[in-house]
């Protein structure tokens, strides 16, 4: 019994305590009812931020970057039916990327919001911000009114310079006025320009692509027979861009390479020359394809000078641009290969290392030839296992392979390797060598191979 009284006793003598304590923190230092409730006002876009205090970062300015984007989700991009945006995407494909690439720029855009309140515990910082909505309007308004303002300037002397017959610098100013205004795609830009209304944005994009449907990219020739050991600068393609219809060079336009179908090293970037020409660089084939495509196009990405926008690069997805393609036929390279591999000076009744060789190769697109005449490369492979020490009952074997490729046309060596010394043991010679072998194929396949079917595609 007086057991009883003695725990009745602590638990009535120490919760009063503890919950005075407790009572007292919350008195201290109360939660906001913000942090309860998100405020709703009409005047104000709210935003509310948190960051955890774990010592590791910068918890004001975290809280603070989550409440400004927390503001931003409240201002929503409206896709006028009317607007660029909405006639170049009907399927709405790219919609959320574009209103996502303009909520990430108008987070560090934004301007003249003010702090309302703070609160934080040991762990938690919590913030609270608001933005004038009439405010932010006025701000938005003004830099619309100038960048409509900077877009109609480029978009008078794209119109100029198309005029004047040259066609690339318009397509440079159009990529500036575009730029300008490409915050506002989601909008209906209603100018006066000429005498007429016109919708800028729209009359922007409707401009660069009727440039671009005038002119015809010409590959010379459109097919080629190449062998996938390209000899760099040996391979070139003339790519010539014209007018549809007068057939007229055009100089200094911007032309992209890439390879449309397989793989390999083509030269990115030209420009076409005052005769309208560009010579396009093919200098390595990686894919095994026999049958590949190298494409050639309109680089738009070119006017923006390597500073083009999220948004620009998104937009110019979506345009149609000239492009030609180049068929290669993709002969593979014939090789002739001699070995001579050994156990202990003994020929072995499995050449272990040629025949590796021969599989990774024939898997990357090579054939082989017993007519040494036949071939354009020679691939000569010796190895050897030699005795090394006995330890207790433990054999030690060591082998050492040479791999060397010669293309036989110039007799000039590409590729030489060594396995030197590669260790095996085991209960006796013969089983030691064997390991040594194995090993000696790890190091082949890791190392070497790799390094083997690169040099002799350069």
């Amino acid at each position: 019994m007086k057991r009883i009284y003695f725990l009745l006793f602590l638990c009535f003598g120490c919760s009063p305590s503890l919950t005075n304590k407790s009572l007292k923190t919350d008195l201290q230092n109360p939660r906001p009812e913000w942090l309860s409730a998100k405020p709703m006002q009409d005047r104000y876009y709210i935003g509310i931020g948190h960051s955890v205090k774990d010592g590791t970062n910068n918890y004001i300015n975290s809280a603070k970057s989550s409440a400004l984007e927390d503001i931003i989700s409240e201002i929503r991009v409206t896709v006028s039916s009317t607007s660029v945006l909405s006639q170049i995407d009907a399927n709405k494909e790219f919609q959320e990327k574009y209103e996502q690439i303009i909520k990430t720029t108008a987070t560090d855009e934004l301007q003249e919001f003010e702090q309302v309140d703070a609160w934080q515990d040991d762990q938690n910082y919590w913030v609270y911000y608001r933005l004038s909505k009439q405010r932010y309007k006025e701000i938005k308004d003004e830099q619309k009114r100038n960048a409509v303002a900077l877009a109609l300037d480029f978009f008078t002397k794209a119109k100029q310079s198309e005029r004047a017959g040259d066609d690339v610098l318009a397509l440079g100013f159009y990529y500036k006025g575009f730029g300008a205004i490409e915050k506002y795609l989601a909008e209906p830009i209603r100018i006066e320009y000429e005498g007429k209304e016109i919708l800028l944005t729209n009359e922007i994009y409707a401009s660069i692509q009727q440039l671009l449907d005038k002119i015809q990219l010409v590959a010379s020739p459109t097919e080629i027979m190449l062998n996938r050991r390209v000899t760099s600068g040996t391979e070139t393609v003339m790519v010539s861009a014209i007018y549809k219809d007068s057939k007229k060079p055009i100089s200094g336009l911007p032309l992209k390479a890439y390879f449309e179908k397989g793989a390999g090293d083509v030269f990115p970037e030209y420009k076409t020359d005052q005769t309208g020409q560009s010579k396009i660089l093919l200098t390595k084939i990686s894919s095994k394809d026999i049958e590949q495509t190298v494409g050639v196009k309109v680089n738009m990405l070119n006017f923006a000078d390597e500073n083009a926008s999220p948004i620009y690069a998104l937009v110019a997805e979506r345009m149609v641009v000239p492009k030609v393609n180049i068929l290669l036929k993709v002969q593979r390279p014939i090789v002739y290969i001699t070995s001579d591999e050994k156990t202990l000076g003994v020929n072995k009744s499995s050449d272990q290392i040629t025949n590796r060789v021969k599989n990774y190769l024939t898997s990357s697109g090579f054939e082989f030839t017993d007519n040494k005449n036949k071939a354009e490369l020679w691939m000569d492979i010796n190895a050897n296992s030699e005795k090394g020490a006995v330890s207790g009952s433990i054999y030690i074997t060591y082998v050492t392979a040479v791999i060397k490729v010669v293309t036989l046309e110039s007799n000039k060596e590409i590729y030489a390797t060594t396995l030197d010394r590669i260790k095996g043991y085991s209960l006796d010679y013969e089983r030691s060598s064997q390991e040594a072998y194995n090993k000696s194929l790890e190091v082949l396949e890791k190392e070497k191979l790799p390094e083997l079917l690169n040099a002799i595609l350069q």
